[in-house]
């Protein structure tokens, strides 16, 4: 550790600032420290204080729900969460007036993509994913069910691709003298509504729709590609995807983020016997219909996930000895490195770094957001507002108090946006004490989850973030399910999201399509006049009072649960992945991150809290589910198995206690166990 400015910092991580980040930026070593500790010394205690109010907060409503259970009473209920300050009164209307955004989050509709930034090939992926082939999505992926897409070309599986894009095109930009079907580089097109036709490419025509662009691709044999404008935006994340717990892996994602900041992060990549090197896409060159060049961004505006309040990071240690708060160190030092690109403009054209702020619980603690990236705009040289928020509504306490927590931030926010995981995770633990909670699958049909996904578009619509920022919807979380995807998701455009995520760019792709059936600015506009969803309904509480479950109901959602926990926290453990595609117990690949090992965990604590499951009954459990994880993960030489020794297995230790733990865990969160026992992991592999 390297002393400075009165910080014990991590000698990589110095050596990363004063090389690689501080260079061009017109930030001295000392310029950067010196506002560090200063920052450091004033908000780190206010940081401590608003976590020891969260558990203050929740101790109070565990003891009223313990002494109301028998006699639970809405009206009441409510009462005492105003009189205990979780929930506040709400102010007057008021106008969010965030300036210098982007279009791609201020006015635009369309899939946003979430990545692990510690991994370089997805976040450049990721990146690149603003335009992808339709044709591609649709023959790779079971949204065409005709033919075969493994070895050789099929050429009826070809044909059918063909004729689903022609009919999408004949329905989001149509023709007024044929169908897209009959279309070829020999033949003149006059469309339906001429404006949608806004020029070309060598052989190609570029369209217009709802916002999006698409490339048709001809030749004299008919059209041969169809490009779509898909990914709009990019969170580059630094949280719930990434498994980093030391300097060692913070320097690894921050340098990652300069690479995309810098425009030059590389990774060299061997697939199908070649080798090449991945870079960000260049911008995309096209001829107007006058024949003037122009050029569209070939790039995902990206945004930067930083921790939350609850996490330290022993990377650097403060003058009191403690481990400095995570959610304050990313936002020094991922706005020092955005500042390449606030230079470059490579990334926001307008001149704005946009931050995502997950697991916030309510107004001040969205305000005390606010406080730190004025702070750091401060040190860094930075203009007021650079810094924008984007507000993850993932948490009750924000859910319940969304308006004021907009206030909070009403002229740096960019985004809202729903994420049933952890929200439903954070409604488990605040209410553990009420009862057994409904199985997790009918979790979607319980009263408050729909009121949920409804406050927040009519909170962002009533409030102007049209124009400022996105609303948006949660993650798609089978890849490999793009057939079904593609018959749900369009549900989030309809609920007027002008964004949602999915887990890859071919996902991203198909899930454009929606955007051009649906129109998000009309549904907006409709949506404002409809009755804002009830405050009551988002408070009922999802218990069930009799449990009629079966045995072999109990146990189908224990090994559901113990089996998707196992089988995420083997790889987060053991191996550092934050993210991957893990099957579930009928080997479907999901996408896991720490939102769905939240809402595992608690649930599995709050039953075995209630009785309607046994200590012995999880463990064997969890035991069992250890083996199927073991030979779902045979293939993988560097795999290590639990079932061999359970005793000397961190990663199933670190499973049950998350269980085992689950209901002591604040709010419910994984990280403090996943975070220790990963410590320990990497401590045994260097001794």
């Amino acid at each position: 550790m390297i002393e400075k400015n009165g910080l014990k910092i991590d000698e990589a991580l110095v050596a990363f600032i004063a090389t690689e980040a501080l260079p061009e930026t017109g930030v001295t070593e000392d310029q950067f420290w010196s506002g560090f500790s200063a920052i450091i010394d004033d908000l780190a205690p206010k940081n401590r204080v608003l976590l020891k109010k969260r558990d203050e907060l929740q101790i109070q409503i565990d003891a009223w729900n313990r002494a109301h259970v028998q006699n639970f009473d809405s009206g009441e209920y409510k009462s005492f969460l105003k009189s205990i300050g979780y929930l506040v009164e709400e102010g007057p209307d008021f106008a969010i007036t965030t300036s210098n955004v982007d279009a791609e989050i201020s006015k635009l509709a369309g899939p946003q993509l979430v990545v692990p930034v510690n991994n370089a090939r997805f976040a450049l992926n990721a990146a690149n994913a603003r335009w992808g082939s339709l044709f591609d999505a649709l023959y790779g992926t079971d949204a065409i069910s005709v033919g075969s897409n493994k070895g050789a070309y099929d050429p009826v599986r070809g044909a059918a691709v063909t004729s689903w894009a022609t009919a999408f095109l004949d329905q989001a930009v149509p023709l007024q003298n044929m169908k897209w079907s009959a279309v070829n580089n020999k033949v003149y097109l006059k469309f339906a509504n001429d404006a949608q036709w806004i020029g070309g490419g060598d052989g190609s025509y570029l369209l217009f729709n709802n916002g999006l662009h698409i490339e048709v691709k001809l030749n004299a044999m008919g059209i041969i590609d169809v490009v779509l404008e898909s990914a709009l935006s990019t969170i580059m994340d630094c949280e719930d995807s990434v498994a980093a717990v030391d300097a060692q892996d913070k320097v690894l994602v921050y340098r990652n983020w300069l690479g995309l900041m810098k425009g030059d992060l590389a990774e060299d990549i061997a697939k199908g016997g070649k080798s090449f090197t991945r870079k960000l896409n260049a911008d995309r060159q096209y001829t107007d219909r006058n024949g003037k060049p122009f050029s569209l961004n070939g790039r995902s505006v990206m945004l930067i996930r930083n921790v939350g309040h609850l996490m330290t990071n022993p990377a650097i240690i403060d003058a009191e000895g403690h481990e400095v708060p995570e959610g304050i160190m990313d936002a020094m030092i991922t706005s020092l490195i955005a500042m390449h690109d606030l230079q470059r403009r490579g990334n926001s054209r307008a001149g704005s770094v946009y931050i995502v702020k997950p697991k916030m619980h309510g107004p001040e603690e969205v305000a005390f957001a606010v406080e730190i990236f004025a702070r750091v705009e401060t040190a860094l040289g930075l203009a007021a507002n650079t810094l924008k928020i984007g507000i993850m509504d993932e948490e009750r306490r924000t859910t319940v108090n969304l308006k004021e927590c907009i206030r909070a931030a009403k002229e740096r926010v960019v985004f809202i946006n729903t994420g049933f995981l952890d929200r439903t995770g954070d409604e488990i633990h605040t209410s553990m004490e009420l009862g057994p909670m409904v199985r997790k699958g009918d979790m979607k049909q319980a009263t408050w989850i729909q009121a949920y996904e409804n406050w927040n578009v009519d909170n962002g619509l009533t409030l102007g973030l049209p124009g400022h920022g996105q609303i948006g919807k949660g993650m798609w979380a089978m890849p490999d399910k793009m057939a079904d995807m593609l018959v749900q998701k369009i549900a989030h455009p309809r609920a007027g999201a002008n964004t949602a995520w999915v887990p890859s760019p071919t996902a991203a792709v198909l899930h454009a399509t929606h955007y051009h059936r649906v129109n998000v600015s009309e549904v907006q506009a409709q949506l404002k006049s409809r009755s804002h969803a009830s405050l009551d309904d988002i408070l009922s509480v999802p218990v069930v009072t009799r449990p009629n479950w079966s045995v072999a109901d109990i146990q189908a959602e224990l090994d559901n649960n113990a089996q998707g926990l196992l089988g995420y926290v083997v790889r987060w453990v053991e191996h550092g992945v934050g993210c991957s595609k893990v099957p579930d117990i009928n080997n479907v690949g999901l996408m896991e991150d720490r939102a769905t090992l939240r809402i595992s965990s608690q649930h599995m604590a709050n039953w075995l809290k209630h009785g309607v499951c046994s200590r012995e009954q999880v463990l064997e459990t969890l035991k069992r589910m250890a083996a199927v994880v073991d030979g779902q993960n045979a293939g993988d030489a560097s795999y290590r198995a639990m079932s061999t020794d359970f005793e000397k297995s961190l990663a199933f230790q670190a499973a049950c206690d998350l269980v085992f733990k689950g209901v002591e865990q604040p709010n419910g969160y994984t990280e403090p166990l996943l975070h220790a026992y990963r410590l320990r992991v990497k401590r045994l592999a260097h001794s």
